[in-house]
């Protein structure tokens, strides 16, 4: 797992010894965003890390890091620009150790400034996606958790036991977080921000006598078993243990892909915005949103009916990833 100090702790202490004159970086990256918002290991605010491998001197690189290690960085990048952090990875003898030296060397070089946090697990972090991260782990459902880490599962339960977290590098260094987990954790809390504004705008239509609700973070768990007080009419699941399925459902062989995720939510979507209370953008933000996190994956779920009185019916679905955890939540409901 990543340790890496913070960005000023590491400039402090590496400006302060003996070094080379600073260097200007010829092309800083200064764009700000709020968060990383497609799956890239580098944020813009971590932009300089790149830069740095990319423009710095071959004698500056060699002050942070072994002649070997800065002589194959200067070789690669006359072939071709250093692209990602992976890009980097690859470079031979730039592993984890390296990779920190580097981040050090971007900073005091001022290439890289202090909205960067550095490297954890083969993912450079900005500060925004630090925030989304911590609320994230410390928030969730314990099915959720188990969803995003479906190969993880001793990383899930460390999570659950051990927060709150207020850090990255915590996280990162708990026991069976690897880079899988970490990436997916981050996708989790940082990629699907249109579609979660579409979800609030949806909550916000009801009607009196009936709407439509959506969610991006739920346990479907426990909405597929503890809802229908009154009755529980239907459900049909996808590949999901029979077990976790209510008494009588019908399991389907099929899993569900990105074109019945996207007609599933639509339909809601187009049922809650009857009365046009939607603002027009939110909408195809968050589906091409959705379109973009669902592309190409395979989901398990289930849609299920039921009622908690004899005066109201409620038809639900929910979607979830099969690898990455990934999931939205739909319902529409009538009410007499």
């Amino acid at each position: 797992m990543r340790r890496i100090l913070s960005s000023a702790v590491l400039a402090v202490g590496l400006l302060a010894g003996c070094g080379p004159e600073f260097q200007q970086p010829s092309s800083p990256q200064r764009v700000q965003t709020p968060l990383t918002t497609t799956d890239v290991d580098v944020p813009s605010e971590c932009q300089g890390i790149l830069d740095f491998v990319n423009n710095a001197s071959f004698a500056t690189l060699d002050y942070y890091l072994p002649s070997d290690v800065a002589t194959n960085i200067v070789n690669r990048r006359a072939v071709t620009p250093i692209v990602s952090i992976a890009d980097l990875s690859s470079i031979r003898l730039v592993g984890e150790t390296r990779l920190n030296q580097i981040f050090s060397g971007s900073v005091a070089e001022g290439y890289t400034g202090a909205s960067c946090l550095g490297i954890f697990d083969e993912l450079a972090f900005s500060t925004d996606d630090q925030a989304k991260l911590v609320n994230l782990v410390n928030t969730i459902t314990d099915q959720e958790m188990h969803d995003i880490l479906p190969y993880g599962w001793n990383g899930a339960v460390n999570l659950l036991t051990l927060r709150p977290f207020t850090s990255v590098a915590a996280i990162s260094g708990t026991s069976g977080i690897g880079v899988v987990g970490l990436r997916n954790l981050r996708n989790a809390a940082t990629l699907s921000g249109p579609l979660e504004t579409l979800a609030a705008a949806v909550n916000a239509t009801q009607q009196g006598n009936g709407g439509a609700l959506m969610e991006r973070h739920f346990n479907w768990y426990d909405r597929l078993n503890n809802s229908g007080y009154y009755q529980q009419t239907s459900a049909t699941c996808f590949g999901i243990d029979p077990t976790n399925a209510p008494w009588g459902a019908e399991i389907r062989a099929n899993l569900a892909d990105a074109a019945e995720v996207h007609q599933e939510v639509a339909g809601t979507v187009s049922f809650a915005n009857r009365y046009n209370q939607i603002s027009s953008q939110v909408i195809p933000d968050g589906l091409a949103n959705l379109d973009a996190r669902a592309a190409g994956r395979t989901f398990f779920g289930c849609y299920y009916s039921y009622a908690n009185d004899p005066w109201s019916g409620h038809n639900a679905a929910f979607f979830v990833d099969t690898v990455n955890g990934f999931g939205v939540w739909t319902e529409t409901y009538w009410v007499e």
